[in-house]
């Protein structure tokens, strides 16, 4: 639940390969470069945003954070985690699957991005999944 996440890459091109494979695999565009030069994405109502570090630093991975991006089921996961792996992602954790806890089932997907951060394809499933 996010209006907008922006995060840096020392290499958009590279990210832009990335993220469009991972997006188009569920249905969504290939992002969009504004006037500034960054990539932007929209998908439900939310926008994420791929950019050079603004401070002119090297861009780093967040330490501990995860990115996650909803999707409309186990399918939609499978395809984004394989996009992602042709890509140039790296798969983490353990493999694509139902995670429960909390009274809460969730399909989860796991891929580092060629910048390191770490990112999931989540689903809500059924309760009793």
């Amino acid at each position: 639940m996010f209006s907008h996440v922006m995060i840096g890459s020392n290499d958009l091109e590279r990210s832009k390969k990335f993220y469009d494979a991972v997006f188009t695999a569920i249905g969504g565009r290939e992002g969009r470069v504004d006037p500034k030069g960054r990539v932007m994405y929209l998908k439900d109502g939310g926008i994420f945003i791929i950019t050079k570090p603004i401070d002119g630093e090297a861009a780093t991975h967040g330490n501990g954070c995860t990115l996650g991006f909803s999707v409309t089921g186990p399918e939609q996961a499978h395809a984004w985690h394989e996009a992602g792996i042709a890509a140039g992602g790296t798969p983490i954790e353990d493999d694509p699957g139902v995670r429960s806890g909390m009274g809460v089932n969730l399909y989860l997907a796991y891929l580092r991005d060629p910048d390191g951060n770490k990112i999931c394809a989540m689903h809500r499933m059924p309760a009793d999944a």
